[in-house]
């Protein structure tokens, strides 16, 4: 017998995980290579080869008890220090060690920040479409999602409505840019104004309203898109970051909150937060892997492997008669569905071995996501089968 909690989270099961593992099923019967799967944000990219050489420095030349021992639950202080200067030289901040908390990804480190501000009963904002595990994390805490809206050309926030939402339950606003599913990047403009309006409820409510930042995809910004850096907007902001995507290491699980200076009671919360990252279980980030980031604080992959199939993915599939938005960030491309019923529009596309994910996965009906961190030749490969689904729904 499970937890009754756990019965309606089983009910509905990750529909991106359970795409993944049909693509599984799929590669077994047709090959690998004749399948389609965009369903994973799993990146494709190489990891860079500075993260592999300094695996193997650290492994060969450092005392192994240190190095894979315990450490602070915040994590060893010369990585969040090197991680603070990062981020100092690249968006003028001004934090240093005591700001950094090392986590266990972004999803750990958006556990630990929730745990350490989030009361029962008090209200999460976030602006759909959105990765809906964000559902699961705000309930670990019995906290309420309230789902705010976005323009359905551009997905931008539509912020009179965001506004209006704001009410006595509210503690968080939960931002997420460059964007899962959409890739929409917030542009400052956008940022000052929910920084203002998040001033003023502050005022009129006379409580602390944080916005928590979820920044996996951060550096996966092209054509010169800029990614506002949040802290330097509103004092009350948690930043949330993972080298999952930046470093091609989803499966290592390591990641950073930011607890900035300027942030109310800035010291209790990072203290708090610490002593969370213990007390959800994680006790502290892996050592090998913050003692790599340490040294690899600055490198990325290569973000022309992820540009190349933007545009090959984004052109193809426009001259196939799909309306879709360029995005500006991450690995995702969002497509209207030719049909209202996107959940049959994707089990038609597995007639061609094309795996997509439905956009109630990510709380907006009507559309699809594909993941392009997935390499050229796949993209390349699949056009033919966009093609003729393009042509089974009459498009041109």
């Amino acid at each position: 017998m499970i937890a009754e909690k756990m019965k309606p989270l089983m009910a509905n099961n990750s529909a991106i995980r359970t795409m993944f593992e049909e693509g599984d099923k799929m590669r077994a019967r047709f090959g690998a290579e004749n399948v389609y799967d965009f369903s994973l944000g799993n990146p494709d990219a190489p990891v860079p080869h500075e993260v592999t050489e300094a695996a193997i420095d650290l492994l060969q030349t450092e005392d192994p008890v240190a190095l894979h021992g315990y450490m602070s639950n915040a994590g060893f202080e010369d990585v969040r220090e090197a991680i603070a200067e990062s981020l100092n030289r690249r968006f003028g901040t001004s934090f240093d060690y005591m700001n950094i908390l090392m986590t266990v990804g972004a999803a750990s480190g958006l556990n630990v920040a929730l745990k350490t501000i989030l009361n029962p009963g008090e209200e999460v904002i976030i602006f759909a479409p959105y990765f809906l595990e964000y559902n699961w994390y705000v309930d670990n805490y019995d906290g309420r999602v309230v789902q705010a809206p976005t323009d359905k050309e551009t997905f931008y926030p539509d912020l009179e409505a965001f506004e209006k939402l704001i009410g006595s339950r509210t503690r968080v606003v939960l931002l997420n840019s460059p964007n899962n599913p959409t890739g929409v990047i917030y542009k400052e403009e956008t940022i000052k104004e929910i920084a203002a309006i998040l001033e003023r409820k502050q005022k009129e409510l006379g409580r602390t309203i944080f916005i928590i930042s979820d920044e996996p995809y951060r550096e996966l910004a092209y054509g010169g898109a800029e990614v506002p850096y949040i802290t330097k907007y509103y004092d009350n902001t948690i930043v949330a970051y993972s080298y999952s995507k930046s470093l091609s290491l989803p499966g290592e699980r390591i990641g950073y909150l930011v607890i900035p200076p300027d942030l109310e009671e800035s010291s209790l919360v990072f203290d708090t937060a610490a002593n969370a990252n213990r007390i959800i279980g994680c006790v502290n980030a892996p050592a090998l892997q913050q003692k790599i980031i340490g040294r690899c604080v600055d490198t990325r992959v290569d973000l022309e492997y992820y540009d190349r199939n933007r545009t090959a993915l984004y052109e193809g599939l426009k001259a196939c008669g799909f309306d879709c938005v360029k995005p500006e960030g991450a690995f995702y491309m969002f497509l209207k569905s030719p049909v209202e019923d996107e959940a049959e529009f994707c089990n038609t596309a597995k007639k061609y071995n094309i795996l997509m994910v439905g956009g109630s996965a990510f709380a907006c009906p009507g559309y699809v996501r594909l993941a392009y961190c997935v390499s050229y030749e796949t993209i390349v490969n699949s056009m033919e089968g966009f093609k003729k689904l393009a042509q089974e729904y009459g498009l041109s």
